[in-house]
């Protein structure tokens, strides 16, 4: 799910990434508003806060609200960075680094997430939006703008037009393709419900550690992508050998 791309891509593909990473989405976005307060995982509320302290003239306040959003730009920006200097040396892992430096982040909010929310709640705030940012670009460029998982507006205006679009597209090839994208809509928002909803009941016991959770997640999509392709190539191998 994390190594094909382009016209490589299935809808399986989308599916298995949308799971994943909407679960994690969802958990950190309420376990960042428990922790702090603020959205974690989108900038939609910050831009509104940031003019209304700019308008007051409180512009320190507003200052905080900017940074939100320039956190979550700068973790989009430095994801596809990182994507676009890996595909030129190795294609096949080229979103293995982003994964594993979001899972790090994950795991970094985790184990300092109590000392920051009692000294440095904005610091947690910028790991956290940084990390979510990471996570929007790389499932973008992925899925070529096909999935998005860290907020939900866009998904529920998206998942509407399509519904209304089943009773004007009666052939079967585009129906085929709206049922498609409908099932894929409906993945995504599921799974950040379900992240969201384990977020909110682990928090009563675990804090913000459990954000380590997401880490693993991460961590073990990897590992599954790296043991599924080892196995498919193997058997591959395998094959080709004995028509020889």
């Amino acid at each position: 799910m994390f190594r094909h791309r382009g016209k490589a891509r299935t809808l399986k593909h989308n599916l298995a990434i949308a799971s994943l990473l909407s679960f994690v989405a969802g958990l950190v976005n309420v376990v960042g508003f428990l922790s702090i307060q603020q959205l974690t995982t989108n900038v939609t509320g910050h831009f509104a806060y940031f003019m209304e302290e700019v308008l007051r003239w409180k512009l320190w306040e507003g200052l905080a609200y900017f940074l939100y959003i320039l956190f979550f730009l700068a973790g989009a920006f430095f994801s596809n960075l990182l994507v676009e200097l890996i595909s030129r040396k190795k294609e096949a892992n080229v979103f293995v680094v982003p994964v594993l430096i979001e899972a790090i982040l994950l795991a970094l909010a985790a184990f300092s997430g109590p000392q920051l929310i009692s000294n440095q709640p904005n610091l947690l705030a910028y790991i956290l939006l940084f990390a979510m940012g990471m996570q929007n670009s790389l499932v973008t460029s992925i899925s070529n703008a096909t999935v998005r998982t860290t907020h939900l507006t866009g998904l529920f205006t998206d998942l509407g037009i399509e519904l209304s679009q089943l009773f004007f597209y009666p052939k079967a090839e585009q129906r085929k393709k709206l049922n498609a994208s409908i099932r894929l809509r409906l993945t995504i928002i599921s799974f950040f419900f379900l992240g969201g909803i384990a977020g909110g009941i682990s928090f009563k016991q675990y804090g913000i550690g459990i954000l380590v959770a997401g880490s693993l997640v991460l961590i073990g999509g990897l590992i599954y992508d790296t043991l599924k392709i080892r196995l498919l190539l193997y058997a591959r191998k395998i094959k080709s050998r004995q028509q020889e």
